[in-house]
């Protein structure tokens, strides 16, 4: 039995660190991508230690729609047929910076959203060509109702939500499997310094967890954990006129 062969783009993640581990146990074959090249190898050094079919590592900008479209060519020259794709980079923008500067606010939606669909644009072609496989994405329970205190960041990450809502019917007829992730709070750097409630606080292996049986599953959707399904119903069900009045 062939060893699966993985591609995760934001691959120093605590999230996705955690999922690679897994998957480096299991023997599988990982290609590594992100934008600091010195974790990179630390990763991979860690995943070649719990038993890592092989790792390779890529270093690429997600603001360069040029580059993301070479590298996603490189991959399949050097990893094909890939089994699975993680998209799992991004930032958490501050709202506040973002309403006062203009260039925050673009940068943000450009790495936040516009990268990661010019990223999955790329990834389609190539998995649509080999009929099989499957594609996660990293979206948030920000993108489920715009809230002023993160409304750029939900902004980005509902235009990933809705474009993969697209791609998931048109890689179908392929045999390919899309499932967008919407993870609440979750324990990270990212996250570090934010005034979470902790009762809502989950880390970032009960995610990876998560996801693992999403994929297995082909589910088209995850909210990890679980309650954020219901959490975001209330709070889309909250009538427009009361929810304007809310600290949300």
């Amino acid at each position: 039995m062939s060893r699966p062969r993985i591609v995760i783009f934001g691959a120093t993640s605590a999230i996705t660190q955690a999922l690679a581990r897994h998957y480096a146990e299991s023997g599988a074959a990982l290609t590594l991508l992100g934008r600091n090249e010195e974790r990179l190898q630390e990763v991979a050094a860690d995943l070649r230690a719990r038993g890592a079919a092989d790792t390779t590592i890529l270093r690429f900008d997600a603001d360069d729609p040029q580059q993301l479209t070479a590298v996603v060519d490189r991959c399949w020259r050097e990893s094909a047929p890939v089994d699975l794709a993680i998209i799992g980079y991004g930032t958490l923008p501050d709202q506040a910076a973002c309403e006062r500067e203009p260039d925050q606010a673009a940068q943000a939606l450009a790495t936040n959203g516009v990268s990661v669909i010019v990223l999955l644009l790329a990834l389609a072609r190539h998995f649509e060509g080999q009929d099989h496989g499957s594609i996660a994405v990293f979206s948030s329970v920000a993108r489920d109702r715009g809230r002023p205190s993160n409304a750029v960041y939900g902004a980005a990450k509902g235009a990933v939500s809705i474009f993969l809502s697209g791609l998931r019917a048109r890689l179908h007829k392929s045999g390919v499997h899309v499932l967008t992730i919407k993870p609440g709070f979750v324990d990270t750097p990212m996250t570090q310094g934010l005034a979470l409630p902790r009762v809502l606080l989950t880390t970032p292996e009960r995610v990876a967890a998560d996801l693992r049986k999403a994929i297995q599953r082909r589910r088209s959707t995850l909210y990890t954990p679980w309650f954020w399904r219901w959490i975001l119903l209330i709070i889309r069900s909250i009538p427009e006129p009361l929810f304007k009045r809310l600290s949300l």
